[in-house]
């Protein structure tokens, strides 16, 4: 951990934290002096994460639930409010991938979908917000997803989910702006994590062929987005979305 770190003394909670981006981002937050409150459905990844952390000289809490749970959503909030005194940075990263066309969707699925995807994110920036307009001061970076800028057949669930993440980051940035919080959103593409490790190899080469730099992105790419928007670097930067996608959907 750095002494001088852009986060120093900063307290950060992120969801999703047990794998792939949302470790990433833990980490890099925890090396620039946030102290860390670590969510997931899964434990053990959390603590594995919390090894890390710690192991690097950092700090981590760990704090077990399912967002898309708007109970345990207010219970994560609380956590840090109670545990730790103050919530400066949220990261919403929790989510999941949907996989089928509309005409073969299951209902119960599209319901998952956005209770993942976009609900867990509306009752995390509820609860958070009331903490940080107290403080009036706070930064939320909302993860939502490429696909979510061009759509993609097959995943109209997951797409519609995390365009509406988008829509709701502009909109809080208008309500919580006056007391001096920040929401912005980054709209990851295709990065290498276990998600798309598991793509056969044609279908790789396919997609990377579209990249104009020719290759996924890492996590930490994906990191060290989230750390400048979180930080004091980005002061006059609100309601944006950056897309990290190696150029992918630019316009």
């Amino acid at each position: 951990m750095h002494e001088t770190g852009v986060l120093n003394g900063k307290i950060a909670v992120v969801t999703g934290a047990g794998t792939g981006i949302g470790r990433a981002i833990a980490r890099t937050f925890a090396n620039e002096g946030a102290t860390l409150l670590l969510n997931g459905r899964r434990r053990e990844p959390l603590e594995a994460v919390r090894k890390e952390i710690e192991e690097a000289g950092g700090t981590a809490h760990i704090h077990q639930g399912d967002v898309s749970s708007q109970a345990d959503a207010q219970a994560l909030v609380d956590a840090a409010k109670t545990t730790l005194g103050r919530l400066d940075v949220l990261v919403n990263n929790a989510g999941k991938s949907y996989d089928a066309l509309i005409l073969r969707m299951k209902w119960d699925a599209l319901d998952e979908a956005l209770a993942v995807n976009l609900k867990s994110v509306f009752y995390l920036c509820s609860a958070a917000g009331k903490v940080m307009l107290a403080q009036k001061s706070g930064a939320i970076v909302n993860v939502s997803s490429v696909v979510a800028l061009g759509g993609n057949a097959g995943q109209s669930a997951y797409v519609a989910a995390k365009a509406g993440v988008l829509g709701l980051t502009k909109s809080l940035a208008q309500e919580f702006g006056s007391r001096g919080i920040r929401v912005n959103a980054i709209a990851p593409g295709f990065i290498e994590t276990d998600m798309t490790s598991v793509l056969p190899e044609a279908v790789q080469t396919t997609y990377r062929s579209r990249i104009p730099l020719g290759r996924f992105g890492a996590a930490e790419e994906v990191a060290r987005t989230a750390l400048f928007l979180a930080s004091d670097s980005a002061s006059y930067i609100t309601g944006q979305t950056l897309a990290v996608d190696g150029g992918l959907t630019m316009r």
